[in-house]
């Protein structure tokens, strides 16, 4: 692939998320045409559902933005960190809400890997412990992660 650094994080982050990839569905695919009622379906008590997991690849998308920008905690949309109870009340509504959520935070990641210089990549963000480079190839690599998850819990529920 020809292009800097940051061209080369950009379609990782690609490929997870939404573009086509030899590896098979990517998180958007994997729950493309999943409804509210399929998302909220538990493969076991105290496990995580389908729902659960887009909030907390959502979450992590916006805390890896935050890291890169030097944001401050605070602006998710919901209360808490990393994992968030659903289903919440609204059914098809709140399923569609937290999709237009995921989306939303995964845009906003996009946009400031993009802002970043080559340089950047080699930073470590106040209260980290890998530099950019590193956590933006690892959230990429969280999004194929969560998608083989939701591949395997959509034959389970």
């Amino acid at each position: 692939m020809k292009g800097s650094s940051i061209d080369f994080l950009l379609a990782l982050l690609e490929r997870g998320y939404d573009k086509k990839s030899w590896h098979g569905p990517n998180l958007r695919g994997s729950i493309r045409r999943v409804d509210a009622a399929t998302s909220a379906r538990r493969p076991a008590t105290g496990r995580h559902n389908i729902w659960e997991i887009v909030v907390h690849c959502a979450y992590w998308k916006y805390a890896v933005r935050r890291r890169l920008l030097g944001e401050k905690r605070g602006s998710f949309p919901s209360k808490g960190s990393n994992w968030f109870a659903r289903p919440v009340v609204g059914g098809n509504e709140a399923w569609t809400r937290d999709l237009e959520m995921l989306e939303e935070m995964h845009r906003g990641l996009r946009e400031a890997v993009a802002g970043l210089s080559p340089a950047d990549l080699s930073a470590v963000p106040p209260g980290s412990k890998v530099n950019n480079w590193e956590t933006i190839a690892g959230i990429a690599a969280h999004d194929v992660y969560h998608a083989g998850q939701i591949q395997l819990l959509k034959r389970l529920v």
